[in-house]
C-alpha cells in the first residue's frame, strides 16, 4: 500500500503541451505520407509523367517512410 499510488502516477505523467504537440504533429505527418504513398500508388491520372514501375516503388518508399517515422515516434513516446 505504500507508494503505491505514487508509483503509477509517476509513470504516467501528463506530457507538456510542446511533447503533445509534436506527438500530434508526428501522427499527422506519418499519416500524410502514408495516404501520399498510397495515392501516388493507385492515382491512375497522375499529373508528373512517370513510368509506372518508378511510381509504385516510389508510392511503397513512402509509405515504408512513415511506418519509420511511426515507430520512431512510438519509441520516444512510450
Amino acid at each position: 500500500m505504500t507508494d503505491f499510488n505514487s508509483n503509477n502516477n509517476s509513470n504516467y505523467r501528463q506530457k507538456s503541451p510542446l511533447k503533445r504537440f509534436l506527438s500530434i504533429l508526428g501522427l499527422f505527418m506519418f499519416g500524410f505520407y502514408f495516404v501520399l504513398g498510397l495515392l501516388i500508388i493507385f492515382w491512375d491520372n497522375f499529373p508528373i509523367e512517370i513510368n509506372p514501375t518508378y511510381k509504385t516503388i516510389f508510392g511503397v518508399v513512402l509509405i515504408l517512410y512513415s511506418f519509420m517515422r511511426f515507430v520512431r515516434l512510438w519509441q520516444n513516446n512510450f
